[in-house]
């Protein structure tokens, strides 16, 4: 049962002290205002949230500072009618309330004869500024990355769209970490069904603690044991504003700097935000090369085996017998070759990614190519597998979206046996399988595969910016996401020419 504030102060301090006891973090102080300081105000906050070397400066500060040249009587009545010009403070009716505000970063005000707590922002918690993202490194454009803060994160989205249709919902994920996730759209792009979707799935679950992104993303997501990912992720806020005026809607948590985008396709997912700021023959090449990288990142080593083992005819003989001298002295069978060294790569991806700094970036370079070279030096495993297990690596390293390249991680083994077990069969039985489980896959209501499916809905408009990005003046249409009667983006002045 909720507790409610009320008049007493006493009452309210004994209440707060109850729920926040042995808090040696929650710093607790009574002060006095008034023209005569005669009546107390109690005020609470989290001991590194609070401005204290500029607290006459704070929200908080100017705030008692106002209360302390005010008559007695008049005080009560003030705060009840201009709490809404007090720096975005918040009045609280209830003790668990108030306390989640101050939790969230602000500062708790409790004044005697006034049956409200008021929430007064200020510093907040301490958190990273905007710095550049690691991951989805472009060549153009801007180097900003969100941060840990949902405040801040969605300031670097506002900068970017200046416009009072940008809607942010603020609901909370985690029952005992009550974390702060906001779905950030544009009010006239969006079909408002994908909204109502979003909203229903984060009311289905329940979890003690939402720490990131993943964990909202894993529990909202249909197809749980799909290698694909249903939601596109992105660091950059640039990529995020351009998401929503694609008729997109952008999920940001608390504490997490990657931001969840839906719905998604697998053509987003090829999709970088330079390809939009460089010009579109560059654009198009390096998209095609990416299409091209996720296929073989999942196919190669598999396709590989079943040339060498099963359909050596369609070798030329010259490559044939230098394949076959390569493989002399070598005393395990092609598919456990191809096994240990793709395995030996996995690992080395492993570690490279957990070691701090530059060490990182030694293990993966040199480790790489000591391991290489002494095992084929030690005749384990031969020159061209070294080469195919690399290929396949730089394939899903182009691939520009982590977990999009993590599903051909994971797919790439399973061709490996197929095509270990069935040559060509056993390639085209996984690709069969592998496409089919995408042509039920759907984001939202959206086809994995569109626009290769589903075209028709946008008029052929959307298959102008899938393999090839053909200049801007032809995309003029916003993609499928958007809602009908809000698709134009693009208008050509002819008359101004």
């Amino acid at each position: 049962m909720a507790v409610q504030i009320v008049q007493d102060l006493e009452q309210n301090i004994k209440n707060f002290e109850d729920l926040f006891a042995d808090c040696a973090d929650i710093k607790r102080r009574r002060i006095r205002v008034g023209e005569q300081r005669e009546r107390e105000c109690y005020i609470a906050y989290i001991e590194v949230s609070l401005s204290n070397v500029d607290w006459e400066d704070s929200a908080v500060g100017k705030f008692l500072q106002t209360l302390q040249g005010m008559p007695e009587g008049e005080m009560v009545e003030y705060v009840r009618k201009n709490i809404g010009g007090i720096s975005d403070a918040q009045p609280f009716g209830t003790l668990e309330e108030a306390a989640q505000g101050m939790l969230c970063g602000d500062t708790l005000v409790f004044l005697e004869g006034y049956d409200k707590a008021l929430k007064i922002p200020d510093k907040g918690y301490p958190g990273r500024g905007v710095y550049e993202t690691e991951s989805e490194k472009i060549i153009r454009g801007s180097n900003e990355g969100f941060s840990e803060s949902i405040k801040l994160n969605t300031a670097l989205i506002r900068k970017r769209l200046r416009s009072p249709h940008v809607k942010v919902k603020e609901s909370f994920a985690g029952k005992r970490t009550n974390t702060n996730v906001d779905l950030v759209y544009m009010k006239d792009l969006i079909h408002p069904g994908v909204l109502k979707e979003a909203e229903k799935r984060l009311g289905e679950f329940e979890i003690d603690g939402a720490l990131d992104s993943g964990i909202i993303e894993q529990l909202t997501e249909k197809r749980k044991y799909s290698p694909f990912p249903q939601f596109q992720t992105t660091q950059r806020p640039d990529r995020a504003a351009m998401a929503i005026l694609e008729g997109r809607i952008v999920m940001l948590t608390d504490n997490s700097p990657v931001a969840l985008i839906f719905p998604a396709t697998y053509n987003t997912f090829i999709q970088t935000s330079d390809d939009y700021y460089s010009r579109w023959e560059i654009a198009s090449f390096t998209r095609v090369l990416r299409y091209l990288a996720s296929f073989l990142a999942m196919v190669f080593p598999g396709l590989y085996l079943a040339m060498t083992n099963f359909h050596t005819q369609i070798l030329p003989t010259d490559l044939l017998l230098s394949l076959a001298a390569a493989r002399q002295g070598v005393p395990f069978p092609a598919l456990v070759e191809v096994l240990i060294m793709e395995m030996a790569f996995e690992l080395l991806r492993e570690a490279g990614v957990r070691l701090p700094g530059a060490n990182g970036n030694t293990i993966g370079i040199v480790g790489g190519l000591i391991i290489g070279q002494a095992a084929v030096d030690a005749n384990i495993v031969s020159p061209i597998v070294v080469i195919v297990v690399a290929l396949t690596a730089l394939c899903s390293f182009a691939v520009p979206n982590e977990e999009l390249g993590t599903a051909f991680r994971i797919l790439k083994f399973a061709f490996i046996f197929l095509c270990g077990w069935m040559g060509f069969f056993g390639f085209l039985a996984g690709l069969l399988g592998v496409l089919i489980h995408l042509s039920h896959l759907e984001s939202f209501g959206i086809p994995y595969l569109a626009p290769f499916v589903g075209a028709d809905l946008s008029g052929y408009q959307d298959e102008r910016d899938t393999f090839l990005r053909l200049p801007l003046e032809f995309l003029k249409k916003r993609p499928v996401y958007t809602r009908e009667g809000a698709r134009t983006r693009l208008r050509i002045n002819k008359d101004k020419k």
